[in-house]
């Protein structure tokens, strides 16, 4: 796979005309969107290029594509034993700070996720044009990578020379060898989002290597199921399955994006009940289209782009509203719902319409309905749930079985297809009766419609079978689990002091890797802490906006609940715990924080809801977390010692390290 407008070995770099560079590189280009700025970018760095290398043996490389983040290096260069990545600032004469970290990521970005880079010198350089010299010093931020250096176009030279001295009985990188290794990128959801909106495929930014599930073969899956409905006029449901953090979110993304085929009427939506992803998604996709039509010199509105972005991600009970009031077929063939566990049953959704809605017939629950939306559909169809096992986490959360039983007397002419999961695992389905609507209905089993890797804690696979072990209270298990696949990779910590986690997470993180403190939604008493679990975040300001502003996550002030987090992720968590699910007396105590006291929960369900809670919040850090289990105080009857030295205990007795 060429990963780069242009590569090179320098020594031919060098004698090569700067037009047939230039012709190249811009030729990869969509010249559609080639600015006058972008031209004279690459010419001057060119340029800069052939003035620096004389001398130097090894490869360059133009707009060398980062796939994780749906961008590309301005250059790298391989020189013995040293990757060099390069950003150029044309024009400036500042070190600025999003610059920096703009490189650092990049340097990250090789680090983490290509296997050719793992174990190699990485040198992040910032090349501002036309600042003043600066002292360097070369710190290891992580593994070999290195703080970036800050240099101008003159001094760049003495730079590499410099840094090749340092390192000069480094193992020499060979250059076909580095070329063709495997890129394993793991996307956050805001980052895929942008990427397959921007019309990336999803195989150019998941993993692809054998130790993960391809996401493209579940993609692929569907898409078959979606070609043979429509050929024979079908209507179709599918049934996606998932361990926290597999890419189901990607997969139902991937899937609306790929069938939004307008020429031949073929309409996709993404539709989720989950208004703050739905929010930051839609945030992040219309604060990228609107800056890079700057970029490309068009002109749109925010407003404008908002309002593009909405007809591809959709709330689910927007759709569900509008299908009430109009009762034609929806303009979509394919609907993708998110996180369909978390649809409404009958009474939520009859209490909901009677109250919010004034409809005092409603009397379906919400999968019952939505099927029959898309049932209006005279010739073809194909309904995609995305299913999280175990993730229903409020009163009135139907669960797949919801999604089944309507097909028990109705919908004849459907085809459904699940996933293998669904029979295996009593976090899927608990009703008997649904299983054997499955069975009657002649139902497809499909082993491609299961995601069992997580990718979001791409430095430990095994996470989420971590956090089930816990959550089943077996010590042993989990103990076994954490010593063998979680402890060297994937750093968890534990600390009494909430200034303790903070520091480690500022510490943990490099150049923008995102942040935050999450709680439980009942987590009542951490407020004597300074946590609020009560007020509400903004959530697309929390999830995307930087490190200057204090509403976002970056600041560890403000604190997202299960219900801002789920479907999203950080790089990096503060689990803060509270008592009401606490380790006492060899197993785990569910409360309910009611006006002055904890009541304890006696409902199954509401019990379920609150583990839920906690497995959603410990398996949101990709790359690590902190647990947070403040200290109780006996003379305060809501907060006794015993509620949170017990659960501080358990966590130590996994053998995970207090700090």
């Amino acid at each position: 796979m060429n990963r780069a407008y242009y590569s090179n070995t320098i020594e031919n770099f060098l004698i090569e005309s700067d037009d047939s560079i230039y012709g190249k590189i811009s030729g990869n280009y969509d010249l559609n969107k080639l600015s006058i700025q972008q031209s004279n970018a690459w010419k001057k760095q060119i340029k800069i290029l052939k003035g620096t290398l004389a001398g130097f043996n090894g490869q360059v490389y133009f707009e060398f594509t980062i796939p994780r983040m749906g961008k590309k290096v301005d250059n790298i260069l391989i020189i013995d034993g040293c990757i060099f990545v390069l950003e150029f600032k044309i024009g400036s004469d500042s070190y600025d700070k999003y610059a920096r970290e703009q490189v650092l990521d990049y340097g990250l970005d090789l680090n983490n996720f290509h296997e050719g880079s793992h174990n190699k010198i990485i040198i992040p350089i910032l090349i501002s044009e036309n600042s003043n010299e600066t002292l360097n010093a070369q710190n290891i931020i992580i593994d070999n990578l290195y703080s970036p250096i800050l240099t101008n176009q003159n001094d760049l030279k003495n730079v590499l020379r410099q840094t090749l001295n340092l390192f000069l009985y480094s193992e020499k990188i060979i250059v076909d060898v580095w070329e063709n290794s495997i890129y394993k990128p793991t996307p956050t959801i805001v980052e895929a989002a942008t990427a397959l909106y921007k019309k990336h495929n999803v195989a150019e930014i998941s993993r692809s290597d054998s130790g993960a599930e391809n996401l493209s073969v579940t993609s692929n899956c569907i898409s078959e199921i979606i070609d043979y409905s429509k050929a024979n006029n079908k209507k179709s449901i599918c049934f996606i399955t998932g361990v926290p953090g597999a890419g189901k979110t990607l997969a139902g993304l991937n899937i609306a994006n790929s069938r939004l085929n307008h020429l031949e009427e073929e309409h996709a939506v993404f539709l989720s009940g989950n208004g703050p992803l739905v929010d930051v998604l839609r945030e992040a996709l219309a604060r990228d289209k609107y800056f890079t039509s700057i970029e490309n010199g068009e002109k749109i509105t925010k407003s404008a782009a908002h309002s593009q972005v909405k007809a591809f991600i959709q709330n689910i009970h927007h759709f569900r509203d509008a299908s009430i009031k109009d009762e034609k077929a929806p303009i979509e063939k394919v609907t993708i719902f998110d996180e369909a566990q978390r649809a409404w049953t009958k009474e939520q959704a009859s209490s909901f319409m009677k109250r919010n809605k004034g409809n005092s017939e409603f009397n379906k629950s919400e999968p019952e309905f939505l099927i029959e939306v898309m049932d209006r559909h005279k010739d073809w169809c194909t309904i995609v749930c995305l299913i999280g096992g175990g993730q229903e986490i409020n009163t009135g959360e139907a669960g797949l079985e919801e999604w089944i039983r309507p097909f028990s007397e109705n919908f004849s002419d459907w085809d459904i297809y699940y996933s293998s999961k669904i029979v295996e695992d009593k976090n899927y389905i608990k009703d008997m009766f649904a299983l054997s609507i499955l069975q009657d209905r002649k139902a497809v089993k499909k082993d491609e419609l299961h995601l069992s890797v997580s990718l979001r804690s791409f430095r430990s696979a095994q996470l989420s079978n971590f956090i089930q072990e816990i959550i089943n209270n077996d010590i042993e298990k989990a103990k076994l689990i954490y010593l063998e696949f979680i402890k060297k990779n994937y750093p968890i910590k534990l600390t009494r002091d909430l200034e303790t986690a903070r520091k480690w997470l500022n510490t943990s993180s490099k150049g923008s890797e995102r942040t935050g403190i999450v709680a439980s939604s009942g987590g009542i008493r951490l407020r004597p802490f300074g946590l609020n679990v009560k007020a509400k975040i903004d959530a697309p300001i929390w999830f995307l906006n930087d490190k200057d502003d204090i509403r976002s996550s970056y600041f560890l002030e403000e604190v997202a609940t299960e219900f801002d987090i789920q479907g999203l992720e950080l790089d990096w968590t503060c689990v803060a715990w509270d008592g009401d699910l606490f380790y006492h007396n060899n197993k785990w105590n569910y409360r309910k924080f009611k006006g002055t006291k904890w009541q304890s929960i006696n409902s199954v369900e509401i019990t379920n809801y609150l583990i839920n809670s906690y497995r959603v919040l410990l398996t949101r850090a990709r790359q690590g977390m902190i647990i947070y289990i403040p200290k109780g105080n006996n003379e305060d009857f809501t907060r006794p010692e015993y509620i949170y030295d017990g659960t501080f205990n358990f966590f130590k007795t996994i053998g995970i390290e207090e700090i």
